[in-house]
């Protein structure tokens, strides 16, 4: 059965950025902090250190019952029983990895343009992560999405939307009003010196506004 996702704040982690010592610890903040949902990204390291790393993360969302996504890697994703997995455009296709999967667990597919967004939620997507809304320094080879386009997406689809890219505190209560059921956020929660508190503050101003 799949699981109910709340995409309010969605955690993808980073090694690079990250403020603690631990990814372990860093994701725990995080979910302290209210993260209603976390990818782990793991470009860097082998399969046996990613699928390593996966099951001691997923210990801990787990504790939280926070569901874990997976990117990219179907394979990861399925031998650490994750909740899903997130892939891009230049990733296997979602119908693909939808067969992969089979129907009880989630998939996410990254898109920047209409058609895209179309297409993802035909082949099987359960949310798009839709971005990047603003400069980031967290992924290279970004395509900027306007607010203009945003708004085409939520309205040609009917699964949740998340936004991701160069969203933090100065920016997040512009998603407000507009459907967005989430924020993807990397830098502005993970390398902060108080992850919990990031991770909150965040939340506070895309829910309340202020």
């Amino acid at each position: 059965m799949k699981p109910k996702v709340d995409y309010t704040l969605y955690l993808c982690t980073d090694r690079g950025l990250m403020s603690t010592g631990t990814l372990e610890e860093a994701v725990e903040a995080a979910l302290k902090g209210g993260t209603t949902l976390v990818q782990l990204r793991e470009k860097d390291c082998s399969s046996r250190e990613f699928y390593e790393t996966a099951l001691r993360v997923k210990a801990i969302t787990d504790s939280y019952r926070v569901p874990l996504i997976i990117n990219d890697r179907v394979d990861v994703a399925l031998a650490v029983d994750a909740a899903g997995v997130h892939i891009g455009q230049s990733d296997l296709p979602a119908s693909a990895v939808r067969r992969i999967l089979g129907p009880d667990k989630i998939l996410g597919v990254s898109t920047a343009r209409l058609e895209e967004a179309v297409r993802a939620e035909k082949d099987g997507a359960d949310y798009l992560g839709v971005g990047a809304m603003y400069a980031t320094g967290t992924k290279a080879n970004t395509r900027s999405v306007t607010m203009e386009e945003l708004g085409r997406i939520r309205s040609a689809v009917s699964v949740p939307v998340v936004v991701i890219g160069g969203i933090g505190p100065k920016n997040a209560a512009e998603f407000r009003g507009r459907g967005i059921d989430g924020l993807a956020v990397v830098s502005s929660v993970i390398a902060q010196p108080d992850i919990e508190a990031a991770a909150r503050n965040l939340k506070r101003i895309f829910l309340s506004g202020f």
